[in-house]
């Protein structure tokens, strides 16, 4: 029943910014937790960010301090702002959803898109 959808990704430039949105659809988007995984070529999906129903955050050590998960419940949206990219960041980042656990990964995906950081 629920479904998301990405957008935002693209080609930036290392040092360079870039905001990714998740709309929701299906349900009611203030009670789920969600999620910013990101999948890079052989390697695992790795969450990138997560915010709470009640609006806490978490991030990994890796993005710590460049980028912010943030949440629009009347727009039944979630982003990722993106700052001071790195070629390493280059990865399909997929939105993620749940009512479990705050900061595990939840039942419901999106289709991904793609960030490619890189001069």
């Amino acid at each position: 029943q629920v479904q998301l959808v990405e957008s935002g990704g693209g080609l930036v430039q290392p040092g360079g910014s870039l905001r990714l949105s998740c709309a929701f659809s299906g349900s009611i988007f203030s009670r789920y937790n969600m999620g910013w995984y990101r999948q890079a070529p052989g390697k695992q999906r790795e969450l990138v960010a997560g915010i709470s129903s009640d609006g806490r955050t978490h991030y990994a050590d890796s993005v710590e301090g460049r980028f912010t998960i943030s949440r629009d419940n009347a727009k039944n949206t979630v982003y990722l702002q993106m700052h001071s990219l790195k070629p390493e960041d280059t990865a399909v980042y997929y939105c993620n959803a749940g009512l479990g656990t705050t900061f595990r990964v939840g039942a419901y995906w999106g289709q991904g898109t793609q960030v490619t950081v890189s001069s």
